[in-house]
């Protein structure tokens, strides 16, 4: 039998720069892989019930049989986990186990696991090393690189966080045939917005594979999950802290994150969400002569084919854009780079 061929993606940050790994069947080597990265002190991964049951018993079996002494947090499915309650949670835990700097967090889960984790990770002890293991498309391609972590506000999306890069990320691609159809669509939007934002051949893959994506081809998705990863670091790499250059990463997420407020994290998944928003925000740009004709013709025929939603809910403007106004990327000086 033909060995799995194993990618490796590094995110280059000087003395925080670090690998992602994406090969099938690495949930079984996450004990392995941190002790490749000496780490010797306790492990808690922290997950929900339904990944627990999925992948829970090879991640833990794996760092068990490598010596580390375990513990399991478990924090509910979905933003309603995204909140500084759940957070305490986890910290609350780490200390009642006496969990020192040496510690490690692992992150087993989609991105709303990895955000939690990755902010309790910045926060408890002044920081501690925190391994992502993501098991979604839009956690692989998106929300487990480059150390953005945080949880929701009342008054919108990813108001509470930190910068806290991961030690590793380790990406399993057979985690997503586990995935609901709906989850597996909405992660489409992610390597949907990588295309248009950074690499029109990629774009042009997408358009060619796209059916063989939604039947989840091993190939395809390997490739997918690989490019999108390697456009995300190359923008980490040169704006680590979103100052100029990452913030092109926020494209369709001005719109989408305002939808998911006003839908009180319910009725869109961020995926669907950042859909209609690149769907809104190409026409914007269209319409202020920033982007050709053809460019929104042929993002909206792909949005269209990926099974995403492409109309705006029924939502009032002035509700839309109060909403926007709590968007984390506001500055002073008004709406004018956006």
């Amino acid at each position: 039998m033909t060995a799995p061929v194993e990618h490796c993606v590094k995110v280059s940050l000087a003395e925080r720069s670090y690998d992602i790994l994406i090969r099938s069947g690495l949930r079984g080597e996450v004990g392995r892989c941190l002790r490749g990265l000496g780490f010797s002190g306790k492990v808690a991964v922290v997950t929900n019930p339904a990944i627990r049951r999925l992948y829970g018993p090879v991640v833990l079996r794996s760092l068990q049989q490598a010596g580390y002494e375990t513990r399991t947090i478990l924090i509910p499915d979905g933003e309603r986990a995204k909140t500084l309650r759940w957070v305490s949670k986890i910290l609350d835990e780490l200390a009642n186990a006496r969990f020192e700097r040496g510690s490690v967090l692992v992150a087993l889960g989609g991105g709303v696991v990895g955000d939690v984790t990755g902010f309790a990770a910045a926060i408890f002890a002044r920081g501690i090393p925190c391994v992502q293991v993501p098991t979604t498309l839009v956690a692989q391609v998106d929300s487990s690189v480059g150390g953005k972590t945080g949880v929701n506000h009342a008054l919108g999306k990813n108001l509470i966080g930190a910068f806290h890069q991961p030690r590793l990320v380790l990406i399993d691609p057979e985690t997503l045939n586990t995935l609901p159809t709906a989850e597996w669509t909405a992660g489409m939007a992610e390597v949907i917005k990588y295309g248009m934002i950074a690499d029109e051949e990629f774009f042009a893959y997408l358009e060619r594979h796209m059916a063989a994506l939604r039947s989840r081809e091993d190939g395809p998705v390997a490739h997918i999950v690989t490019r999108s990863c390697q456009i995300k670091a190359a923008v980490v790499k040169d704006d680590e802290r979103e100052s100029d250059q990452r913030r092109i990463l926020n494209y369709g997420h001005t719109v989408g994150h305002a939808l998911e407020s006003l839908g009180k994290y319910r009725t869109l998944l961020h995926g669907e969400a950042v859909a209609i928003g690149m769907v809104q925000e190409a026409d914007l740009a269209r319409y202020m002569g920033l982007c050709p004709d053809e460019v929104a013709a042929r993002q909206y025929a792909l949005v269209r084919e990926a099974g995403l939603p492409d109309r705006l809910p029924r939502v009032g403007f002035s509700e839309l854009w109060g909403a926007m106004q709590h968007d984390k990327k506001v500055c002073l000086s008004g709406w004018d780079e956006w």
